[in-house]
């Protein structure tokens, strides 16, 4: 997926009314630009997700995926380390029970079934200040993001020397370089994502906002497992 066919799914997404692109879109386009992910796939209904299951390899994770649904953790609509059958169909229906009761008026397409990676969870994050532009955070992701705020700043577009600053000023630099048992992450690896995604938002001012949380480092490598794309519409902004 070239340059330009991502600016035809944003311009897509924004046709139909929407700013935030789905996960699966949210993949395709940051997969085109070098960010792996996890293994993956969209289950309609509860037997394509066994069915999903069973290829992927327990465990697994399982998330709801719904246009009208940004945060899934929020509403019940994110089971993690289910390691059967059994698992897979009380998750099902209770993260629909959940999404119902939360959100009745959320219109649920199906749910993604996703391979369980450990390993230590980071963030990239983007947002877009008034003054200064797009600003890209690195930090320490996944619950820690929201529980030690553990991030560092920087705006757009970065040098690598930037990016490498911005691990080093964080204090979990110690976890990503393997204290207490934690596996040490490719920090090159990290610069690279960062950089990527600084690329990415450079060239298409159409971002408003965009996070990938949690980034897992795991078996030497990086490893996307959600991520979420704001759109605005550039148009407007002239």
């Amino acid at each position: 997926m070239a340059g330009v066919e991502i600016s035809q799914v944003f311009a897509s997404v924004l046709a139909e009314g929407r700013n935030v692109l789905s996960l699966d879109e949210a993949r395709k386009v940051l997969e085109a630009i070098g960010i792996k992910f996890n293994a993956y796939g969209f289950a309609r209904n509860l037997e394509e997700a066994i069915q999903l299951s069973r290829k992927i390899g327990y465990p697994v994770a399982m998330k709801i995926v719904s246009p009208d649904v940004i945060h899934k953790t929020e509403v019940g609509g994110v089971k993690l380390y289910l390691q059967s059958e059994l698992d897979i169909v009380h998750a099902y229906e209770q993260m629909l029970e959940n999404v119902k009761k939360v959100m009745p008026n959320a219109r649920v397409l199906g749910v993604s079934v996703e391979e369980m990676l450990r390993g230590t969870e980071l963030v990239i994050g983007v947002t877009r200040d008034e003054q200064f532009g797009p600003m890209l955070m690195f930090g320490l992701g996944g619950i820690w993001v929201e529980i030690y705020k553990d991030v560092s700043f920087r705006i757009i577009p970065l040098e690598r020397v930037d990016a490498w600053e911005m691990i080093h000023e964080i204090k979990g630099i110690e976890i990503i370089e393997g204290a207490r048992g934690f596996e040490p992450v490719n920090k090159k690896k990290i610069v690279d994502y960062i950089m990527k995604v600084s690329e990415f938002v450079e060239t298409h001012p159409e971002i408003e906002e965009m996070d990938i949380n949690p980034l897992i480092g795991a078996k030497g490598d990086l490893y996307a497992i959600d991520a979420r794309i704001i759109l605005r519409d550039v148009k407007e902004q002239k």
